[in-house]
């Protein structure tokens, strides 16, 4: 259920086509948790910089396909492909791979059982401190992709560089607009030798996406449930809130001007469950009953007695999900779905599923 997506065959001549376990997996869930650093420099100074994309602010294409890799710290790193062999930390990267015909480049990867992509085959190489590093070398990458969700470089990134592994942190996961993370297709183009087929997924994506917006908010949306006794509710520009009023949806309780997530207490969350005509991503939860069940307050919120939608249509027997997988490069398959959801006429949605 990738979806069909109409590219430039002249370009493309040889174009191949749960909520709380996979948390560390989920890039787009480790921004409702992150700290209120990621928000501070995404409006820092690296972020002015001209980049040269239309959408994306943490990487910038030279002419000569090289790719430079921006950094919150203010650091730069510059890529010169093709690298034929990658390690990848985060899901979202194997969409990218994904989306250009290039699965095959990925030959280590962090939460392999939770990949959705079977014509993947690689190493799993284990999660941030507890890497293994036999397992790295083993898998001879050119080429370690890795994020950060704070200040602070990955610790294990410098024992990488003494054993001779090349690594480059990326900003994806920072990018608050949909068709910036969409945009990263083009690195991985560029890193793996087919930025022409990268031109082309994203151009047909762009414009898909953009058709698709609706000029009217006609519809109050809750999101989450509590973690850890915790309510999120991502920023007014936040990526998730981006998708949401794209499609005609206004999140309730989403801060203005804020990437970062705030935390609302239960008092809160029962006052927008009365004004939200609808109710998404409920966490682990794949029934009204359960969602009952989760605090005695939820069986008293009026939302529940509308539809209830959750982002697990795609979810893998592995525990993973699709949606974090190649949602980011097919943002207009995301909205697609929300439009639908909103205007009340969802007949075949590509991640979402109605909780009943």
């Amino acid at each position: 259920m990738f979806g069909t997506l109409r590219v430039n065959t002249a370009a493309v001549s040889a174009k191949t086509g749960g909520f709380l376990a996979v948390l560390t997996k989920n890039r787009l869930l480790a921004v409702l948790c992150v700290s209120t650093w990621l928000a501070v420099a995404c409006a820092g100074p690296a972020a002015q910089k001209e980049s040269g994309m239309e959408y994306a602010r943490w990487f910038k294409l030279l002419p000569d396909s090289s790719v430079v890799v921006l950094s919150p710290r203010g650091s730069a790193d510059t890529l010169r492909g093709p690298f034929r062999r990658l390690i990848c930390m985060s899901s979202s990267y194997i969409g990218f791979l994904e989306a250009i015909g290039a699965d095959d480049a990925a030959v280590g990867i962090s939460g392999l059982r939770y990949i959705g992509n079977t014509k993947v085959h690689a190493v799993e190489v284990g999660y941030d401190a507890a890497l293994d590093y036999e397992a790295v070398l083993r898998a001879r990458p050119d080429l370690f992709l890795t994020y950060a969700v704070s200040s602070a470089e990955p610790p294990y990134l410098q024992k990488l560089r003494e054993l001779g592994i090349r690594t480059v942190v990326l900003s994806e996961h920072l990018e608050s607009h949909p068709l910036a993370r969409a945009e990263y297709v083009k690195l991985f183009g560029a890193l793996t030798g087919k930025l022409s087929e990268a031109d082309s997924v994203f151009s047909a994506v762009l414009d898909r996406y953009l058709s698709l917006v609706q000029p009217v908010q006609s519809r109050k949306v809750l999101i989450n449930i509590p973690y850890a006794e915790q309510w999120f509710i991502p920023g007014g520009e936040n990526y998730m809130t981006r998708l949401i009023h794209d499609a005609g949806g206004e999140l309730l309780g989403a801060v203005p001007g804020r990437q970062e997530s705030s935390v609302i207490d239960l008092e809160t969350a029962f006052r927008y469950a009365q004004e939200a005509d609808c109710w998404l991503h409920p966490g682990w939860c794949s029934s009204k009953e359960q969602l009952r069940a989760v605090h005695p307050l939820f069986a008293h919120f009026p939302v529940l007695d509308k539809p209830v939608w959750n982002n697990t249509a795609q979810a893998t027997p592995g525990g993973g999900n699709r949606f974090w997988e190649t949602g980011p490069v097919r943002p207009d398959l995301v909205l697609e779905d929300l439009v639908s959801i909103f205007k009340g006429s969802p007949e075949k949605l590509n991640y979402y599923v109605e909780v009943e």
